[in-house]
Order: structure tokens, then C-alpha cells, then sequence
């Protein structure tokens, strides 16, 4: 497949980028969503402070690599 050159002389991102891109924002959606299912989930189970705030981040990076990984591979089989 050839690559296109756009109107200034920009090419199009390689796959290896779509599929980096790709990762990064799978990665910020599941981390915006694993912030506010975890806070209430953790809220209602009782937990305050340190405990709150670590068990809120690791769902938060949880949700965030597995959203990430879905979307880099979308990417990659769309590439």
C-alpha cells in the first residue's frame, strides 16, 4: 500500500503510531472511567483516606490497561 503525502508534504501516521495512539487514549478513557466506578464502589464500601485514594488508583490503572490494550488492538487490525 503505497503512503499518501498530504497537501504540505505530511505523511500518514505509520501503524506502530495508530496503534501507540490508540493505546493512549483507550488508556485515559478507561482511567476516567475506573476514577468514578472505583470512588463510589470504594466510598460505599467504607474506605477513607490512604485507603481510598490506593484503592481508587489501582482500579483506575487497571481499567485504564485493559481499555488500552482493547483499543490498540482495534487499531492494529483496522491498520
Amino acid at each position: 500500500m503505497p503512503v499518501t503525502v498530504g497537501l504540505y508534504g505530511q505523511s500518514q501516521p505509520s501503524c506502530f503510531n495508530r496503534v501507540k495512539m490508540g493505546f493512549m487514549m483507550g488508556f485515559a478513557v478507561g482511567m476516567a472511567a475506573g476514577a468514578l466506578f472505583s470512588t463510589f464502589s470504594c466510598l460505599r464500601i467504607g474506605m477513607r483516606g490512604r485507603e481510598l485514594v490506593g484503592g481508587v488508583g489501582k482500579t483506575m490503572m487497571q481499567s485504564g490497561g485493559t481499555f488500552g490494550t482493547f483499543v490498540a488492538i482495534g487499531m492494529g487490525i483496522h491498520c
